[in-house]
Formats: structure tokens, C-alpha cells, sequence
């Protein structure tokens, strides 16, 4: 019986009409056959004739079968995998019912793995990967290099050179397969000519070319001064970055003088800042070349050429209370009004933010509120007074928050507002953490920190409170949008 049906509002109709014509048409060649068979049973010969029409049937379905399979009706082989003579696709090219999945490159519909495959088989996805190394400077030493990769199925996503005395650094963008180590690729390397070879984990960030790297760099240097050691730390990647004041010679390692073009010492870099200080770069997990020292020099002579500049804009905030307050980027031309604001403040207040004697506080400020060493945040009244201060500083490889509040604008939320700020440049500039150190009886600043809403660790030493903020992508994507999103106030 026929199983052909279709569908009306999803459910299966049947047509007894057709079914009748099939029953009736059933029970015709059966009386037929059994009218056909007495016939030629009971006739002269009649058993003979039967057993005749059964052979010439089988002879003629055999040779049937054999024509087919000389002429390509069988289920074509090759690449569509064997499958026998029941005319079934391969499993390669079998897709499982269901909803169609995003197309693949090739536009032929999307590529599943059968079910039969285990889920070992399945092929791991592919790892970008940052890599140096050392090869020969002579024709042909280079190309052997990448013959070797190709080898291994390893492509080559960009390519820059770093010409040394002898030899030539190559750094290299790689996509391998998932399966292939760094291991692997090292060895695969060495055994071409390739020497110090040093390879990390790459992400897509790394795909953009370095003259767009380094331009977009140059661009940040150029707007706001304390960009210039953030910028340094993305174009020579893991490092730590000093600023050192400018003292006289002769009084320690950390205070020589430099020369004007700037010294390169394997893992160490030194170059002159503007201000006539010293900005020494350190990497020791991989030596610097001369190409990145070059760069590294342009950086700080555009920094020179363009002076002092901070980001003009301002936000306008009102207090609870109904007060308005301005919160601005500060520099050294903020100088004067801070110290006035030193002069306001209690001496309780302003030992808890320097931990020393009162009277030495004015003279941080001049380094405090330089953007060589960080970023200054100052809150502003309408008549023009400075009443409070917050710093972002850089610390080496890593960050601190510090703030000052004069005592007449304390408990408001000024001090919250602006560690909220902090913390979203920090974010901003890539810093995994900031750390602020006060004492254990400043609950404003405890208070303030445990505000942010981050993962904050603890260390009590001698009275000294010491409170970090972890800034992971998970506790700052959300939190970080109510701290202003770095605004450059």
C-alpha cells in the first residue's frame, strides 16, 4: 500500500478513496494469477512452462544487475566515501535534521561532524601566537624558516624585522592548529636555522599592524602627556616602566646621567624625559632591539616636542545637599591652589593621606601632579577653590589610587566620586589592579574602596592599611559603566 501522504496544519491526511482502488486492485491480480496458474498447471506441459518463465526471470534480472554496475549506476565512490549497493549517502556527507546552522566559507551549507565521530576526533580550533627568533642574516635563511612552519601547517599572519650587528630578530604573528604546541613550534624553528627563540599566546588584538599600532599610540601621546609610559608599555609589551626625577649625578645607579639620545642595555632601555628626567624601560624576559628602542625614542621626543597638555573637559556634578562641583584634570599649573588647599586641610587630615610629618606635604605635590608619573583629578567649587584631590599613579607594573578631600567637604561623596573615576582609568589603560595605602583607622577611604563593588584584598602592617582592588574583565564589565567610563574629566 502506497505510504505516500501529505500534510494539512502539520498532521497527516489519508485518502480512503485510494485506498479502496489499491484493495480493489490487490484482489484483481490475484484472481488473475490464480486463474493464469490453472490454466497452464492443469495444461499439456504446464509444469515445464512454469519452471522455464522462473528461469528466464532470474536470467533477465541478472543481467540487469550486471548492466547497471558497467554503466555507473551503482553509488558513485571517491570522495563521497564507499557505502555499499544500498544507495546510502556517506556519513561525511550526511547532516542531521534540525535547523540550519551558519553557512560555511565555502557557501555549501554549514559542516557538521556525523555522530558517529567520537569527540576526540574533533579537530581543536586554531591558537594565534606571538614568536621571536634569532636566524642568520644571509639569502635564503629566512625562507627556510617559513618552508618549516608551512610544513607544519602553520601560517604566517605578519612579519617584522629587527636588523641586528649580526643576524636579524624576526617577530612573527602566527595561526597554528590547536593541536600543534609551542613546544612543537620551537623545534620546528631551531631545526631551521632559528636561535633564542622566545613564543607567547597571542589574541586579536595582536592582529592589528604595527604602523597602525604605533600611530594610534603617537595619538594618545599627543593628547594628554600622561599617556606617554602607557603608550611605551603596549609598543615593548610586558615591561616595567620608571619615571625617575632629575637629581645631580653621582648619587646612586637610578640617578646617572643619561645620554641625550637615550641608552640601550640588553633587557634595559633609558631615555630622557621631557622635564629632565630619566624614564627607564626594563623587560627581562626578552632583550629589546634597536628597532624598538628607536620607536620608543620617537615616542618620548614627539612627548617633548608637544610640552605640557592635559584634556580640557570638565563635568559638572551637584552635591546632595544641592552644591555644584566641578571635576577637571589637574597638572602642575594647579600647583599653587593645592598647597592652599594643604593650608585648609587639618593635620590629622593630611597625615592621613602622606603618612609623614605635616609639614613635608607640599613638597609631593609637585610630582603628584605631574602626568609624567600619573593622572590628577581635582574637585572644584564654583568660585574657582580646589577642595579635593585624586591620583591615579603609576607604580612600576603597578597602579595606586590616592585621594585628599578637604575636612569642611568630607562625608558628601566627593571622595567616592572620584576613586570611581580612578578606577575607570585605570580600566581603561589595561591595569589589572590598583592598590591604595592609608592607615587602619581611615574608615572613609576603607569605606570608599568597599564601594567600588571589586574583589578587594587586605594587608594590615604596623598600623599601615593596604587595599587592592582587582580589576578583572568579570567584576568591571558591569561596574565600571557607573564610574563615568573615564571620561577625561
Amino acid at each position: 500500500m502506497s505510504d505516500v501522504t501529505r500534510t494539512r496544519h502539520g498532521r497527516p491526511v489519508h485518502h480512503w478513496r485510494r485506498d479502496l482502488v489499491e484493495l480493489a486492485a490487490l484482489f484483481t491480480a490475484v484472481a488473475v494469477a490464480d486463474i493464469v496458474a490453472n490454466l497452464v498447471g492443469h495444461g499439456p506441459g504446464g509444469p515445464a512452462l512454469l519452471a522455464i518463465s522462473a528461469f528466464a526471470l532470474l536470467a533477465t534480472a541478472g543481467f540487469h544487475t550486471w548492466w547497471s554496475r558497467r554503466h555507473g549506476h551503482a553509488p558513485p565512490t571517491g570522495d563521497t566515501g564507499s557505502t555499499g549497493d544500498t544507495g546510502a549517502r556517506s556519513a561525511a556527507r550526511v547532516r542531521q535534521a534540525g535547523p540550519r546552522g551558519p553557512e560555511s566559507p565555502s557557501g555549501s551549507g554549514p559542516e557538521q561532524q556525523p555522530s558517529s565521530v567520537a569527540p576526540d576526533d574533533v579537530a581543536e580550533p586554531a591558537a594565534l601566537w606571538r614568536m621571536r627568533t634569532t636566524v642568520r642574516d644571509a639569502p635564503g635563511s629566512l625562507a627556510a624558516l617559513c618552508t618549516a612552519l608551512a610544513g607544519r601547517q602553520v601560517d604566517i599572519l605578519s612579519l617584522q624585522t629587527h636588523p641586528l650587528a649580526e643576524g636579524t630578530v624576526d617577530e612573527f604573528l602566527l595561526r597554528a592548529p590547536g593541536e600543534v604546541a609551542a613546544s612543537e613550534i620551537t623545534r620546528v624553528v631551531a631545526a631551521a636555522g632559528g636561535s633564542s627563540t622566545w613564543i607567547e599566546r597571542a589574541d586579536a588584538h595582536d592582529l592589528v599592524d604595527a604602523p597602525t599600532r604605533v600611530l594610534g599610540l603617537a595619538t594618545r601621546t599627543a593628547l594628554d602627556a600622561a599617556e606617554l609610559p602607557l603608550a611605551l608599555r603596549q609598543l615593548l609589551g610586558r615591561c616595567t616602566i620608571r619615571s625617575l626625577p632629575a637629581t645631580a649625578p653621582g648619587k646612586g645607579r637610578e640617578s646617572e646621567s643619561v645620554p641625550a639620545e637615550g641608552s640601550l642595555e640588553d633587557t634595559v632601555l633609558r631615555l630622557r624625559a621631557p622635564e629632565g628626567g630619566v624614564i627607564t624601560v626594563e623587560r627581562p624576559y626578552l632583550p629589546f632591539t634597536p628597532t624598538e628602542f628607536a620607536r620608543a625614542r620617537a615616542l618620548v621626543e614627539l612627548d617633548a616636542r608637544l610640552g605640557p597638555r592635559i584634556p580640557r573637559s570638565q563635568d559638572v556634578l551637584t552635591l546632595p545637599e544641592g552644591n555644584a562641583i566641578t571635576v577637571r584634570r589637574a597638572d602642575t599649573g594647579d600647583l599653587e591652589a593645592a598647597r592652599e588647599m594643604h593650608e585648609r586641610c587639618s593635620a590629622r587630615t593630611l597625615g592621613m593621606r602622606y603618612h609623614g610629618p605635616v609639614g613635608d606635604a607640599d613638597r609631593y605635590l609637585n610630582h603628584l601632579l605631574s602626568p609624567r608619573f600619573g593622572r590628577t583629578l581635582a574637585v572644584q567649587t564654583a568660585s574657582g577653590r580646589i577642595v579635593g584631590l585624586g591620583h591615579l599613579l603609576w607604580d612600576g607594573d603597578e597602579t595606586e589610587v590616592a585621594l585628599l578631600v578637604e575636612d569642611d567637604w568630607q562625608r558628601r561623596g566627593i571622595g567616592g566620586e572620584l576613586l570611581g573615576r580612578l578606577v575607570a582609568m585605570a580600566v581603561e589603560a589595561g591595569c589589572e589592579s590598583v592598590y591604595a595605602v592609608t592607615q587602619a583607622s581611615n574608615t572613609g577611604m576603607v569605606a570608599a574602596m568597599r564601594g567600588l563593588e571589586l574583589p578587594l584584598d587586605y594587608q594590615i602592617e604596623e598600623g599601615t592599611l593596604v587595599v587592592t582592588a582587582r580589576l578583572d574583565t568579570a567584576a568591571t564589565s558591569v561596574d565600571v559603566t557607573e564610574f563615568g567610563r573615564a571620561q577625561a574629566p
